[in-house]
C-alpha cells in the first residue's frame, strides 16, 4: 500500500514502490509543518518543482541527513543542489519531455506557469507500480494540463490553490476537469495570509462540475492510502 502524508503548503512525503520520496520539502519556516527536518529518515528521493524557497526549503539538509538520497529536479536546480551537497553523483537533472527512469520509477518534468531562480519552474509526474502522482507544483491554469492527464494518466493529482502566486479554487477545479484524475488532494493553502483559498471552496467547485474524481482534503500531518495496481 502506498501512502502519501501531506507536510503541509506544498510539501509531501511520498511512499512508493517501497521509495520514500519527498516533494517540496518546506519545512523550516513552515508554520504548518507537522514535524522537523531531523524526522524526515531513510529517504530515497528528495524531488523538487523549482528553487524557491519554499519549494526547495530544506532539501539541502535532508540530502545531507540522508547520505544514500538523490535530488531529482530541472538540471539546473539539480546542479546547484549538488554543489551545495558537495556530490555531483547524487544529483538528477533533468528536462521537460520523456520521463526519466530513477530507481525503479518514472519521473517526468511537466510544465509550469511560474518562475524560478534555477532553471524553469515545473510539475512533476512520479510512476510506479502501485500509481501515478502528479504535483503541480506552482502553477497557473495552463492547457498542457490536458496533456499531462493524456499522457501520464495520474491516478492522483496535487494542486495548488491558495491564489495570489498560484492557481485559486476556480482555476484548480477546472484543472480537474482538464487532468481527469481519480483524486485530486489541493495544496499550498492556509500558510500564509496571502493565500485566500480554501479547500472547502475547490471541493464544492469540483463537485458542481460532475467529475470522476474525489476530493480528499488533508490536514498536515495526515496520510492518505492508496494502491491502484
Amino acid at each position: 500500500m502506498a501512502k502519501l502524508t501531506y507536510l503541509g503548503h506544498s510539501a509531501f512525503l511520498l511512499e512508493l514502490d517501497g521509495k520514500r520520496i519527498v516533494i517540496d520539502p518546506f519545512i523550516t519556516g513552515n508554520p504548518k509543518a507537522p514535524v522537523k527536518v531531523d524526522d524526515l529518515k531513510d529517504i530515497d528521493l528528495v524531488v523538487l518543482t523549482h528553487g524557491h524557497g519554499d519549494h526547495l526549503g530544506d532539501a539541502i539538509q535532508i540530502l545531507k541527513n540522508n547520505p544514500k538520497a538523490k535530488v531529482v529536479a530541472i538540471f539546473e536546480l539539480a546542479n546547484y543542489v549538488a554543489e551545495q551537497i558537495g556530490d555531483p553523483g547524487r544529483a538528477i537533472g533533468g528536462n521537460m519531455g520523456g520521463p526519466m527512469l530513477v530507481d525503479g520509477l518514472k519521473i517526468a518534468l511537466v510544465p509550469a506557469t511560474h518562475s524560478s531562480p534555477y532553471g524553469a519552474p515545473t510539475g512533476v509526474v512520479i510512476m510506479g507500480e502501485e500509481g501515478r502522482v502528479y504535483h503541480a507544483g506552482d502553477t497557473g491554469i495552463t492547457m498542457d494540463m490536458k496533456l499531462v492527464g493524456e499522457i501520464y494518466k495520474p491516478h492522483i493529482a496535487l494542486l495548488p490553490i491558495g491564489g495570489h502566486f498560484t492557481m485559486d479554487p476556480v482555476e484548480a477545479a477546472k484543472a480537474v476537469e482538464l487532468i481527469q484524475p481519480k483524486v485530486a488532494i489541493p495544496m499550498h493553502w492556509g500558510t500564509f495570509p496571502v493565500l485566500y483559498g480554501k479547500p472547502e471552496e475547490f471541493k464544492e467547485l469540483v463537485e458542481k462540475k460532475c467529475l470522476p474524481t474525489e476530493v480528499v482534503i488533508l490536514q498536515p500531518g495526515e496520510t492518505y492510502e492508496f494502491s491502484f495496481k
